[in-house]
Formats: structure tokens, sequence, C-alpha cells
């Protein structure tokens, strides 16, 4: 399982994640895998399964930072992905400084900005699309390009005499 170990080094899949107070998002980016063994135990994830543009094997050991409830765990595999939605314990909940008990960076695994949020972003509904046009035209502006408005000769306190530059 351990692919350090192996005499024959089989690659691990790229691995997209994210993460809530209460559950990890993970997605192993793997097109064509049919039937991946998958193991979920309380603090690890073991994948592997065959697939990508060479249909070749692609095995990964993820041991967590904490614990994790594979009981109410899922994950659905489609034709381009595996999709996990992994629920944290309860005594693990909050945000993880990490996602692996190794604190060593792994190639594999990159953030997923779209799934991310940030612990202060807790309240943010999940499903919730960032609209610059509709955030912009709230706070009233830069949209239409029109001029900007006239603000008078108002005197600005910054334009004090100044010396000349030599």
């Amino acid at each position: 399982m351990n692919s350090s170990s192996n005499a024959t080094h089989i690659p691990p899949p790229p691995v997209m994640w994210a993460q809530r107070k209460d559950k990890l998002f993970l997605t192993v980016q793997l097109e064509n895998c049919v039937n991946p063994t998958i193991t979920l135990k309380d603090n690890s994830l073991y994948f592997h399964g065959k697939g990508g543009t060479s249909n070749s094997d692609h095995e990964v050991l993820m041991e967590f930072n904490k614990d994790i409830d594979p009981e109410t765990s899922k994950y659905h595999v489609t034709g381009r992905e595996v999709i996990f939605v992994i629920m944290k314990k309860e005594d693990s909940s909050g945000f993880w400084p990490r996602l692996l008990k190794d604190s060593k960076k792994v190639h594999y695994l990159k953030t997923d900005f779209e799934k991310w949020r940030d612990e202060d972003d807790s309240d943010v509904e999940d499903h919730e699309d960032f609209n610059l046009d509709e955030m912009m035209q709230s706070m009233g502006g830069l949209q239409g390009g029109g001029a900007a408005p006239d603000l008078g000769d108002q005197e600005d306190s910054d334009d004090e005499d100044l010396p000349d530059l030599q």
C-alpha cells in the first residue's frame, strides 16, 4: 500500500482537496477509472485504480491529519474523476491546518480553490456563486463606463504648498 516501499513504483493520481468545519472534499482526477479499490479508515484513504491516458495503475495512501468518519463518508465515481465527501469525526471537526498527517508537501495534492472556504467564510452558503457584476452594482460603481461624478471645487487637505523637486 505504501508506494515508497514497492519495488515497482505506482504513481499517485492527482488529488484536489478542500475543507469545511465538518467535512473534506477530495477529488481524485483519474479519467476512465472503473471499479477502483477504495478503503476508508478512521484516519486514512487508500485508492488504487486504473485509468488516465495510458490506462495505467495509480495508487495512493493518504494518512489524514485527524480522524474521519468512514461510515458517513461518501464517494462517487464519474467518467473523469472520483469525488469524495469525507466527514470529519466530531472531536476532529473544525478547520485542519493541513490535510495529511505528514507536513511534507506532496506533488500530487493540490488545493481545490473552487470549493475552498476559509474559517471566516464558514457562514457563507456552500453553493453561493461569486458574481463580480452583482457585487460591483451593489457597491454602486464601475459598470456602464460612465464618467466619474463631478465633485466640484473641493479643496483636498493634502493640497498644501509642497517644496519644489530638486
